[in-house]
């Protein structure tokens, strides 16, 4: 399978109308009631919103979700769901729980994923590519369970962020701290598609020493909505802290995740309009996917109701197992002094299968007119990270490097499959196959140092600046490929580039009139390095396009501009910010025949995309267990120049908006929270979105209801005590619509509508999840 390509990024001027709730504790409860973040006194009402706006004090603007809000969801579902409410934020899956990989999509500001900066507790997650060239999905990273605050920053991430991809924004996600007190928590959900997901964690306490630790494992499975086939994860956390006298502590974090998941049809306009939104693969239908690939191949008519080889497929699955762990000190020199040093690994293995009509299997190997095509994966990296922060009369200075190193093997193969005897729905392929077409080995190898400096220069004004460096280093060796042990040379490219850039400056100011107004501006400049890839970034291309790139290829690079306000009083808490992005240097890659066939993109660049827009939201207590939050974006992202090729304009794309991007966002939620009965409702539209680069194709606008009720048991009976129930409805009026666009990647143009490259949106599901916590 193919990587999901970018999906541009948008220069928004926004304005923002944020809340502020409890932050959760380290444990995850939310603090006494009666007492603000602030340390304020007010009545003691549960609050009904849980998203936390850190932003205060600021010079960009930045905010959390807390471990509260994520709770709300069905367990197992990804966090980017709960981070879609805000404003100016994109996220969409075909699965209801959003963790189905293939079909993720997360837009922030106009900014696609693999232009995002994402970590975990400090520890590079990569880019999230599909392609899984650089780390791994913060779902096989960290079980939702274990999930701690969650913080956003939508312009652009902080100079520390261990990225290098980060032109826009970055998200931040942490876990959670084991607890003080012995205790245990158990978990189950059951749901729509036949869903059931249980969990168990282990608190030891403060042990004898100070240290104290947590396990927990989650078993997951669960059918597709529509079509055969399955999605089903294992996964296991440990975390121990152990503190090494009063100005050290040392953190252990490991974690280890097998995933197997069927995959969804990618389907196009042209099939909703004859089949409809349930056209998937046909799994359970080998002899029909032998007579599709049987005509295809001879020549002869196709089944009955079968328009053409891509009508339909037999099966598809992505094979995903991870191992995370890292080390982290923690220490304090003196009242002035303080740091961290931090080393992590990660080791991963992938498959992309695909069950393919266009190369059948050898008669001497079953003879099956299908075979199975596999993009397989391979990680190896190894990093370090560390800061030291120094408070000297106004000034807090604080510097920090990161290095990693690495290793990626990536192939293309084909496996045999018997004439008779479906294959299983599921299957790890690791032998035995019959043709490579192609395999590479990649090493990449990133150096990034920072120094900032924040500067209260008097008690309302506060000055922030910094800068950092970055090298990237990459290095491709393309390997021959073999059909039945016979070389077939190389398909891709060998080479290496370098991305470098010493300067990358951050510049921000913020005033605060008085505890309610403050004004802050700031301004940065990114560098996005190329990726190591087969199936993604400059090695992705033909030799012949590589060559034609070499000494030309540039890095994409943005400038970011920001100018906010922020307001803090009362029952409605805001924020106004305007913000200009120029990209310069965009890589623009354009897909080449139908996903399966796996054919090299083509990549261009085609020069600089200008964004701009308007973001607004608001939240209101209105009553003392009521809450009401709005949100609305417009966004206006346009590339500023046609495709060229050899002098010729081979596509005129110049004024035209960025594919994937919505010109309106907008969300409405209802909420109420008495402390025993909690619910929220909460409508989310999203405008039409262009899935060619000429603008001559889009999916149509949407709107989706999702429900989430449930009751809090306040009760000193053993069985009751902690025991929380929770009901979800996701597409509560079950809504047919387009999820995500672009899973095999974009073109310039689809006029007739046939490229497949469209996921459809799960219907109507619900959940129900009990929790019991064990003291």
């Amino acid at each position: 399978m193919m990587m999901k390509p970018a999906c541009g990024l948008a220069l928004s001027t926004s304005l923002s109308l944020m809340l502020v709730a409890f932050p959760a504790r380290a444990d995850g409860k939310a603090p006494a009631h009666g007492v603000t973040p602030a340390g304020k006194k007010e009545n003691a009402t549960p609050r009904t919103e849980s998203i936390i706006v850190l932003g205060a004090g600021q010079a960009r603007e930045t905010q959390t979700i807390s471990r509260r809000t994520i709770e709300e969801y069905t367990p197992g579902t990804s966090p980017f769901k709960a981070l879609s409410k805000l404003p100016g934020v994109m996220f969409t899956s075909s699965d209801p729980l959003g963790s189905y990989e293939w079909s993720q999509q997360i837009i922030i500001r106009g900014f696609g994923q693999n232009r995002l900066g994402f970590t975990m507790d400090g520890v590079p997650l990569g880019n999230l590519a599909y392609g899984n060239n650089n780390g791994l999905s913060i779902g096989r990273a960290l079980q939702t369970e274990n999930n701690g605050p969650s913080t956003l920053t939508q312009g652009a991430g902080a100079l520390g962020v261990a990225a290098s991809n980060d032109l826009g924004g970055a998200l931040q996600f942490t876990s959670i701290d084991p607890t003080d007190k012995f205790g245990a928590d158990v978990a189950g959900t059951i749901g729509s598609a036949s869903t059931w997901r249980s969990f168990a964690r282990v608190n030891s306490g403060r042990l004898r020493g100070g240290g104290k630790f947590y396990v927990s494992y989650n078993h997951q499975d669960a059918n597709k909505w529509k079509g055969d086939g399955v999605q089903r994860q294992d996964q296991a956390n440990a975390k121990y802290v152990q503190p090494l006298g009063e100005n050290l502590k040392l953190t252990l974090f490991g974690d280890w995740s097998k995933r197997g998941e069927n995959d969804y049809q990618d389907i196009s306009l042209s099939q909703i309009r004859t089949y409809g939104y349930d056209l998937d693969n046909i799994t359970g239908n080998y002899a029909l996917a032998k007579q599709i690939a049987h005509a295809y191949q001879n020549g002869t008519p196709y089944p009955e109701g079968i328009q053409n080889v891509d009508t339909v497929y037999y099966n598809a699955a992505g094979l995903r197992e991870d191992a995370l762990g890292y080390g982290r000190l923690d220490f304090k020199i003196n009242r002035r002094l303080s740091g961290f040093v931090m080393g992590y690994g990660h080791t991963n293995s992938g498959e992309g299968a695909w069950v393919t009509p266009y190369v059948p299997t050898p008669a001497a190997l079953g003879g099956s007119p299908l075979s199975t095509r596999t993009t397989e994966y391979m990680i190896q990296r190894a990093g370090f990270l560390g800061s030291l922060t120094y408070r000297i009369a106004n000034h807090s200075i604080e510097g920090g490097f990161w290095f990693e190193n690495n290793d990626f093997n990536q192939a293309r193969r084909f496996y045999p499959l018997q004439d008779s005897g479906a294959p299983g729905s599921i299957h790890w392929y690791r032998s035995g196959s019959f043709y490579t077409q192609w395999q590479s080995v990649f090493n990449t190898k990133t150096y990034q140092v920072h120094l900032d400096d924040t500067w209260k220069i008097t008690p309302k004004l506060k000055l922030s600046y910094g800068f950092k460096s970055l090298i990237v280093d990459n290095a491709a060796r393309a390997l021959s490929g073999n059909y039945l042990g016979v070389p077939t040379g190389t398909a891709f490219p060998s080479g290496a580039l370098n991305t470098t850039n010493g300067f990358l400056p951050q510049i921000g100011a913020n005033y605060r009139f008085n505890r309610h107004h403050e004004l802050f501006v700031d301004y940065a400049r990114n560098m996005s390095a190329f990726e190591s890839a087969q199936t993604a970034g400059p090695f992705s291309t033909t030799v012949a396009g590589f060559q034609a790139l070499q000494g030309k290829l540039k890095p994409e690079m943005s400038n970011t501009e920001e100018l906010g306000y922020r307001y803090h009083a009362g029952g409605v808490q805001a924020t106004v910010t305007g913000y200009y992005v120029q990209f310069e240097n965009r890589l623009l890659s354009v897909t080449q025949g139908v996903g399966i066939q796996g054919n090299p993109s083509v990549l261009t660049n085609v020069g600089g995309v200008i964004s701009r827009g308007i973001d607004t939201a608001v939240n209101w207590q209105f009553l003392p267990n009521w809450s009401l939050f709005a949100s609305y974006a417009f966004n206006n992202s346009f590339y500023q120049d046609d495709v060229y090729a050899g002098g010729t304009v081979t596509a005129r794309i110049k004024g035209k908006n960025v594919v994937a991007m919505p010109r309106n966002l907008a969300n409405l939620q209802l909420g109420y929270d008495d402390g025993r009965i909690w619910g929220n409702i909460l409508m989310q539209i999203q405008d039409r979105r262009y899935y060619t680069y000429t603008n001559d194709a889009s999916v149509p606008a949407n709107d989706v209801f999702n429900l989430n009720v449930g009751y809090r048991f306040k009760s000193h009976d053993f069985w009751l005590r902690g025991l929380d129930a929770q009901i979800n409805v996701t597409n509560l009026f079950d809504k047919r619509y387009v999820a995500s666009v672009g899973s095999t990647g974009f073109v310039n143009s689809d006029p007739n509508g046939t490229f497949q490259t469209l996921q459809a949106a799960a219907p109507r599901m619900v959940f129900f999840t009990l929790r019991k916590h064990f003291d």
